[in-house]
């Protein structure tokens, strides 16, 4: 596996990523055209065998010290061996600003736990934030 950058090439992959890891909550396509293309977005991807396996973009606020992990998608397959971690990891390094913030389904357990393992803490939530009504936890870390 190797980590690269991603770019609007990425678009078809990424969406494919999105819908099997997200399915309702999968952004549609003009956000994905943006997250590709926004300027100072981070924007990352895994790939293995020449084929995108995860994808991960942090969004820099440099006005509010904290980059915002926008969102971290690793292809089903391919879960519970690093790849999340690992693009997490490369965000991290990227990111210019002190802290790193993301939100997360609170039922997404095995998620939370890779969080809260690489440092992050719960400083919020967001009631009702995703669109079954469900809520988000507000994670940070300290970088």
């Amino acid at each position: 596996m190797e980590i690269q950058t991603a770019g609007l090439f990425d678009l078809s992959a990424l969406r494919r990523l999105e819908r099997a890891c997200f399915d309702k909550d999968a952004w549609p396509l003009l956000d994905l055209i943006a997250v590709l293309t926004w300027h100072d977005v981070v924007r990352l991807k895994a790939v293995n065998d020449g084929e995108m396996i995860g994808f991960a973009a942090c969004d820099p606020r440099p006005s509010q010290s904290v980059a915002w992990l926008s969102t971290i998608a690793v292809d089903p397959l391919f879960q519970r061996r690093g790849v999340g971690r690992a693009l997490l990891r490369a965000c991290e390094e990227m990111v210019k600003q002190p802290r790193v913030r993301l939100s997360v389904r609170v039922t997404n357990h095995g998620a939370i736990a890779l969080y809260e393992k690489e440092g992050y803490r719960t400083v919020d939530v967001w009631g009702r934030y995703y669109s079954d009504d469900e809520d988000a936890l507000v994670m940070e870390k300290i970088l």
